[in-house]
């Protein structure tokens, strides 16, 4: 079974037994998180989660890109983006840094 990930049962199951609670407990617990998470980063623009990362919210500035299909120039206007930013206690955890030689 390659790639097989964890489904949001699975999840709200395995934070049941950790934390000791129910599953209902348990699904309202990570549907606090996620909507701690939405409402911080519409307000602040970053939330962090201690240990695993920051979700932050960036601006991206209007660009000239170009239409692959006809080769055309095209106006890409402005817009403000999500992104993950991984801490590095978690991704040395999940991969661990190449030693010096």
């Amino acid at each position: 079974m390659a790639n097989q990930r964890m489904t949001q049962t699975q999840l709200v199951k395995s934070l049941a037994e950790h934390c000791e609670v129910n599953n209902k407990v348990a699904r309202s617990m990570l549907d606090a998180l996620a909507s701690t998470a939405i409402t911080e980063v519409k307000k602040n623009g970053m939330f962090v989660l201690p240990g695993i990362g920051r979700l932050v919210r960036v601006d991206r500035k209007a660009r000239q890109g170009r239409n692959p299909a006809t080769g055309e120039s095209i106006k890409i206007p402005a817009k403000k983006v999500v992104k993950f930013r991984v801490a590095k206690a978690a991704k040395d955890a999940i991969v661990p840094p190449k030693k010096a030689k």
